[in-house]
């Protein structure tokens, strides 16, 4: 586990930002004819807003989202904060030549993903081979071939993908002599070659009279000769290139413009990945068109695999298709092209959990088969733990023998690992050790103790399920062991203040003192994150005193900004991280799961919306580990540590699927029930609106259904699965207005089990097809 922190008592905010509007966030539009590469400063009415929300120990910006009719909106979010642009790496180096983050673009085969990579640099400059120092083309325009393209940001559109989420770049941008350019990248396979190719269409429109221009692919590999409209090196082919073009050593240079006449241009590249020997390609546009077909295709193949979750808002849904897309590339690596390519506890195991909830049981398989593979790190324990719980997770939804057959060696040795420390510690804790990577301390972690008793709990039911009911009974006994020790390390830990919030230390038995500020110091800080894997975990009984306790201790003591998790920068602020702040979704994923626990239906829709507003970039999606608020000098944008981080995305795809579908436990963790449509933005059934759930797997089967708002009713259509009895199901309908329920007839005939004000129908005991017709009184 990685953390990017930040302690935050005073803020010195400073540097030059692109204000969007009267806001101050967004993109700049692209200007009817060149402008001189000036964004504009930072406004002082920013300044003073941020450093607000900063030193608040509320969510000011929240709340206030919160306390408007009908709620959060994307478009309220996005008013806060800058976008995001800017990608650093480790020593606060630049991730690429620009600064600015990349897509990865692939075409992976079988559910491990990765494989060969294109790196498509987001403001359309350069495409990079597998990591960010491999080989590069590079795109320069102007009259003298020398601006690089999309170096001046007041002159670039915002990047966007095509149809909002396919894995096609789009970008817009106007070189100093006012010439416009057009660009769409992506990467895919062709029949042509064993590589990865990486295709571009670069359209210009010169004005008449405008000097001529010229256009330059620069490939970084040296000695490349000209073929048939092809750059070469003995047998290897490096560049496709359209006709018009002409090649100077491993450049290809176009001329275009220079008459009196507006001129339109196209121009076709395309790069393979890994030079190889290839059969000719004559590229053109109908190349081009069959080669992105091909694309879509694919990708919306592979997603058609998955469960649906649709939604009446199609930046949600592009958003959730595109990191899908994004999670399905990397799958249990925690970025790709950079230095976090690798396998992360327990990171990369939250994700399995994500991807089988949307259906996808050969990721998750491939994800947790993946960890068996490797060796324990930082924390013996948490790392079996997250072992434990991932597989088990695993098996409930999918039911799947063959997979604990085929693991069974594995589980059993992670399962004994933690029963035995158990049975011979006398705490009743499991021993200590390091919980973080990036401080010293080792504690008794109350994130791997809670994670421990509810992996223990969830592989015991995996163990009798199994026939393996002995060393099911001697996980049960651990877990219940544990849980009696944990209980007394909490209460003995935990300090009640006087606003009635409860603060649980992260390092137990250890004298941690409750935060005033949580960010105020380092500690503070690592206490947001870690915290959140126990409060999650279950072990703090949903709606019971200590949950309540730690949610209002949450909400009051800096948590929270914008709906997203306070942590931040050491990473990307350096010396500076003491007077600046961040944010890092890494977190927010288990803070979805607990927010949803609770049934805090508008702390989820605001942590969605806060996501997507200002997690991550405007219209690609694209998120790192940690993500900065503070501005930085000399920066228009806010910065990213390290993208695409998958974790990250996972975070929005879980909190989504936890609008829609949400599993109770029982005190041990076991499956209980079904929550259906608990925390929907309320505009999500205004009239007209429609929310369809397909496929989606649960621990009794998968459930699928469709609400469908009319004026005065709402149609839903269920198809309730009986693999395992459900205990409690229930759907709620939250209308635009809080509505009370008239009636309810089910199947045509009128059904009694309803809260009139709760927005709440109780389905308990059914299962099969349902038809309901839901009836409101006149608001």
């Amino acid at each position: 586990m990685r953390f990017v922190l930040h302690c935050v008592a005073t803020f010195a905010l400073f540097g030059v930002v692109v204000t969007r509007g009267a806001a101050g966030a967004g993109s700049p539009e692209r200007p009817a004819s060149a402008v001189p590469c000036r964004p504009p400063p930072l406004s002082s009415s920013y300044v003073r807003r941020v450093r607000a929300a900063l030193v608040a120990k509320r969510d000011i910006w929240g709340n206030a989202l919160l306390r408007m009719n009908s709620g959060p909106t994307y478009e309220r979010a996005q008013r806060y904060l800058e976008p995001l642009f800017h990608a650093e790496g480790p020593q606060m180096r630049r991730l690429t030549d620009s600064d600015v983050y990349y897509l990865a673009f692939a075409q992976p085969h079988g559910p491990a993903g990765g494989g060969t990579v294109a790196l498509h640099v987001a403001d359309g400059s350069e495409i990079i081979s597998d990591r960010v120092d491999g080989s590069k083309l590079a795109l320069d325009v102007g009259p003298d071939g020398r601006e690089r393209y999309g170096s001046c940001t007041a002159r670039l559109s915002s990047p966007r993908l095509f149809r909002g989420y396919q894995p096609i770049l789009e970008t817009g941008y106007v070189d100093e002599n006012g010439v416009r350019f057009t660009q769409e990248s992506f990467a895919t396979r062709v029949s042509e070659t064993d590589s990865l190719v990486s295709f571009v269409r670069l359209t210009i429109d010169a004005p008449g009279g405008s000097r001529p221009e010229r256009i330059r692919f620069t490939l970084s590999n040296p000695g490349l000769e000209a073929g048939d409209g092809q750059l070469l090196r003995g047998d290897n082919t490096y560049l496709f290139f359209s006709e018009g073009g002409h090649a100077a050593g491993s450049s290809v240079v176009y001329t275009a413009g220079g008459t009196d006449s507006p001129l339109t241009q196209r121009i076709y590249v395309a790069r393979l990945d890994r030079p190889a020997p290839s059969r000719p390609l004559a590229l053109d546009e109908h190349a081009y068109e069959q080669a992105r077909r091909a694309l879509i295709s694919y990708w919306d193949e592979r997603l058609a695999h998955g469960a649906a979750f649709v939604v009446p808002e199609k930046r949600v849904v592009d958003a959730e298709r595109n990191l899908l897309i994004q999670n399905l590339l990397m799958t249990w690596r925690y970025s790709i092209g950079n230095d976090y390519q690798e396998f992360e506890f327990p990171e990369s195991l939250e994700n399995s959990a994500v991807m089988g909830e949307y259906g996808f049981a050969d990721v998750d398989r491939a994800m947790v088969e993946e960890s068996f593979r490797r060796e324990p790190h930082l924390y013996r324990n948490w790392e079996a733990a997250t072992r434990l719980l991932a597989a088990a997770r695993y098996f409930r939804f999918f039911a799947d023998r063959s997979f604990i057959a085929a693991t069974a060696p594995t589980l059993e040795r992670n399962t004994l690992l933690l029963v035995r420390q158990l049975r011979a510690h006398g705490s009743g804790l499991l021993r200590r050790e390091r919980y973080t990577a990036d401080l010293p301390d080792v504690a008794y972690g109350l994130q791997t103790q809670a994670v421990a008793w509810q992996a223990l709990n969830a592989i015991a039911d995996v163990w009798r399920a199994t026939g393996r009911r002995t060393l099911g009974d001697r996980a049960r006994l651990a877990a219940t062991r544990l849980g009696v020790g944990l209980r007394a390390a909490v209460q003995a830990s935990g300090v009640r203040l006087p606003d009635g919030s409860l603060f649980v230390p992260s390092r137990l038995l250890d004298g941690e003192h409750p935060y005033e500020a949580i960010t105020e110091s380092t500690h503070g800080s690592y206490w947001n994150l870690v915290v959140q894997d126990a409060l999650a975990s279950g072990f703090f009984a949903p709606h019971g005193p200590e949950s309540t306790g730690a949610l209002a201790y949450l909400l009051g003591h800096g948590s929270r900004l914008l709906g997203l998790v306070r942590a931040g920068a050491y990473s990307l602020y350096g010396p500076r991280a003491r007077t600046m702040s961040g944010t890092d979704e890494v977190y927010g994923l288990n803070v979805a799961r607990f927010l949803a626990d609770s049934d805090q239906p508008d702390q989820l829709v605001l942590s969605l919306y806060g996501d997507l507003a200002a997690g991550m970039t405007e219209n690609t999606f694209v998120s790192g580990e940690g993500a900065t608020v503070s501005p930085i000098a000399g920066n228009h944008y806010r910065s990213m540590y390290l993208p695409p981080n998958s974790t990250s995305n996972a975070t929005f795809l879980e909190c989504l699927r936890l609008l829609l579908v949400h599993e109770t436990t029982t005190p041990r963790g076991s499956p209980r029930g079904l929550e259906l449509a608990y925390a929907t933005p309320r505009a999500w059934l205004a009239p007209g609106k429609r929310i369809v759930v397909r496929e989606a797997p649960t621990s009794f089967g998968p459930i699928s259904y469709s609400i469908d708002s009319a004026r005065s009713a709402v149609a839903v259509r269920l198809e309730v699965p009986n693999r395992a009895p459900i205990a409690s199901l229930r759907l709620r309908l939250r209308r635009p207005r809080p509505q009370k329920i008239k009636r309810v007839e089910l199947d045509g005939h009128p059904y009694p089990h309803f809260g009139r004000r709760a927005e709440t129908i109780d389905l308990t005991g059914l299962t099969g097809h349902l038809t309901l017709t839901v009836y409101f009184a006149a608001s």
